[in-house]
């Protein structure tokens, strides 16, 4: 397996690669490895001939009163377990690279990006798109892999890459859970161990939405009002962020589970100093 930290390196590999009619898979981490990367990994070995992780925390993403200097770096073991994976290629830049002096060039969406983690993270997707499209050119892939914990994220790339004609292929991989459901992630090491009992009813209260819409309830209003009602029940709740029930195709919020199209149902909660995500899918 290489690791290979210069930009020009890479693109100079991956062009070679592509001369050589080798497919690539590129799946972007900020680190701090789980099962749900290493899953990601995975996929990307069945649908590539080359894979390649690329390890970077990306300061453009995190707000200025988010979690960027502690945020968990463990390169080593990263590297490990990326290699027992028998991934490729393991691209690890640095910030001065990727982010040169006088860098002052960014790729946004616009409506997209606003709404959801966008109305809480102003800044966030700003750093999302801009540095996946950094990726994207110096990684050179035809496939790139995604979690689909992050709801919002993969809809905004996918939304990228047709806006302005990347011809790259995205697989939405499923999220991967613990045994009591909380989906993994890297912040779930912040949780103390009350915390981390709460944490399993953000799934919950995914699951029990779901349960009331099979049982009829199409209304999400009240949907969303027995969401809150079961998640501010955990002691250390500390703040529901939002809880969303939209269209997946557009992210529009619904006033009425529609039968005929998929549906997005999404929320953010706090507790105490931890935010955590989720999300399900429902419909056809």
């Amino acid at each position: 397996m290489k690791i290979i930290s210069s930009i020009s390196e890479m693109q100079s590999l991956s062009g070679s690669l592509r001369l050589k009619e080798k497919k690539i898979a590129v799946v972007p981490t900020m680190g701090s490895l789980h099962e749900g990367h290493l899953s990601l990994i995975r996929i990307a070995k069945q649908n590539a001939d080359i894979v390649i992780a690329t390890i970077f925390v990306n300061p453009v993403q995190f707000s200025p009163n988010e979690d960027f200097n502690k945020y968990p770096r463990n390169i080593e073991r990263d590297i490990a377990l990326i290699q027992k994976e028998n991934a490729d290629v393991v691209f690890t830049p640095s910030l001065e690279e990727i982010y040169p002096k006088n860098f002052e060039t960014y790729v946004t969406t616009e409506k997209s990006s606003t709404v959801l983690e966008g109305k809480f993270r102003p800044t966030h997707f700003k750093g999302v798109t801009t540095i996946v499209a950094k990726l994207f050119n110096i990684t050179k892939p035809h496939v790139a892999i995604f979690g689909q914990k992050d709801a919002q994220q993969v809809f905004i790339i996918q939304k990228m890459i047709r806006d302005l004609n990347f011809d790259i292929h995205i697989v939405v991989a499923p999220i991967v859970r613990e045994h009591d459901g909380l989906a993994m992630s890297s912040r779930n090491v912040y949780l103390n161990v009350q915390e981390r009992n709460d944490a399993t009813v953000v799934f919950q209260s995914l699951q029990y939405a779901e349960q009331l819409i099979t049982n009829g309830e199409f209304n999400t209003f009240s949907i969303k009002n027995a969401m809150k009602k079961m998640i501010s029940s955990k002691r250390t709740v500390t703040e529901i962020d939002y809880i969303s029930i939209a269209n997946a195709e557009t992210l529009d919020e619904l006033d009425m589970i529609l039968l005929n199209s998929k549906t997005l149902i999404s929320l953010a909660v706090r507790l105490e100093n931890t935010r955590l995500i989720d999300n399900i899918v429902i419909g056809n």
